[in-house]
């Protein structure tokens, strides 16, 4: 089993906060899809024949694809890959362009999961992210989407935004409750360089939540979402009766993807082969991806950084004895600290050590 990402770079307007890499020249789409076919077609091999278990169409905003070109490329992907019969398919979509049209078709074309970014339910905070939905937008695209048979929604909520207060968080995470969805993502805004929102930061016309509230908001997701049914299985995710995002928890495990088109990523268990995040060279088919060769420590590190995430945690039977006793011996203060955990064969994060995450991690990767 493996998976296939498909970046589809396409953006209506940029939101302040996005570092992904993306395009407005919506006017370029159908040539892209074009390409990602031949992508496609040349690098078949990379997964060595072996059936999807989940594919993913990220962004960008890929449900700016028009339904021609959606069935353009979803055609292709059928016709090169067995699916699994329990297969995931996962778009990631806009409120404001979710209609019946591409809903319908959506569904005919064996996409089963939806990934709605809707960031927030307060609609100044909407247009100050530079969003161009509305809380309303985002409530009836949920129950459209319910109405053409999708029982697969997971949501994008941020916390941390400047200004933002902790009954604001709650309203938002309620209002997330209520829409009786099975997946919820809660990501704690970042202050990517190259970003608009960074140079306001730099310029002082905003200040950064202090790091005492975002312990505080991030304490209160995780009660409010575990009190309502919500299992956390990673550090920013959160679902219902075992919903989970098979396409992210398998990078999570180590799991073996081929990413199409621009800026995307593949990985084998062996290296990791990358295209440039360059729209024109992707279309013109003039570069090639970069291989990284993966060694002794990147492959553990790896373990480390991806384990940690879940509350599954670090699976110590997939490191080699000197391994084991590294880690061990890195993670026993924090084990002292009880913010650490010894289960059985799994290290993993409790308590207060998911406001340490990045900090244990560090801590217990190697440096060459």
């Amino acid at each position: 089993m493996a998976g296939l990402y498909v970046h589809i770079p396409f953006c209506k307007s940029r939101c302040i906060y996005c570092d992904f890499y993306s395009t407005l020249r919506l006017d370029l789409q159908s040539k892209y899809v074009e390409q990602l076919c031949c992508e496609l077609d040349c690098r078949k091999s990379y997964l060595l024949n072996r059936t999807l278990k989940t594919i993913y169409f990220g962004g960008g905003t890929p449900s700016t694809l028009s339904v021609a070109d959606n069935e353009r490329l979803i055609k292709k992907i059928k016709s090169i890959f067995a699916f699994d019969t329990d297969y995931e398919f996962t778009i990631e979509a806009n409120p404001g362009d979710i209609t019946a049209e591409k809903l319908q078709a959506w569904h005919n074309f064996g996409i089963n999961r939806l990934s709605i970014g809707i960031q927030s339910f307060d609609d100044h905070q909407l247009r100050w992210l530079n969003r161009r939905h509305t809380a309303q937008d985002a409530k009836q695209a949920v129950e459209l989407a319910k109405q053409y048979g999708f029982d697969n929604i997971s949501i994008d909520i941020i916390y941390g935004l400047p200004n933002q207060t902790i009954d604001m968080l709650l309203n938002d995470i309620h209002t997330a409750i209520q829409l009786d969805i099975q997946h919820i993502s809660t990501y704690c805004l970042t202050y990517e360089r190259n970003t608009p929102l960074y140079q306001l930061k730099q310029s002082k016309a905003i200040v950064p939540t202090d790091d005492d509230l975002l312990n505080e908001m991030y304490d209160l997701i995780v009660n409010e979402l575990t009190q309502n049914e919500f299992e956390h299985y990673e550090v920013s995710n959160f679902c219902k009766h075992n919903m989970y995002s098979r396409h992210n928890n398998a990078y999570w495990q180590g799991e073996e993807y081929l990413g199409i088109g621009a800026a995307a990523h593949s990985y084998n268990k062996k290296s990791r082969q990358y295209n440039e995040p360059n729209l024109l060279k992707y279309i013109n088919n003039t570069q090639s991806p970069t291989i990284e060769q993966l060694s002794e420590v990147d492959l553990y590190n790896e373990k480390i950084m991806l384990g940690l995430r879940t509350t599954k945690g670090i699976d110590l039977s997939q490191l080699t004895e000197q391994e084991r006793v590294y880690c061990l011996k890195a993670a026993q203060q924090y084990i002292d600290k009880d913010q650490l955990s010894l289960d059985n064969k799994y290290l993993k994060i409790r308590g207060a050590g998911w406001h340490l995450l990045d900090l244990i991690t560090s801590e217990l990767m190697k440096i060459e």
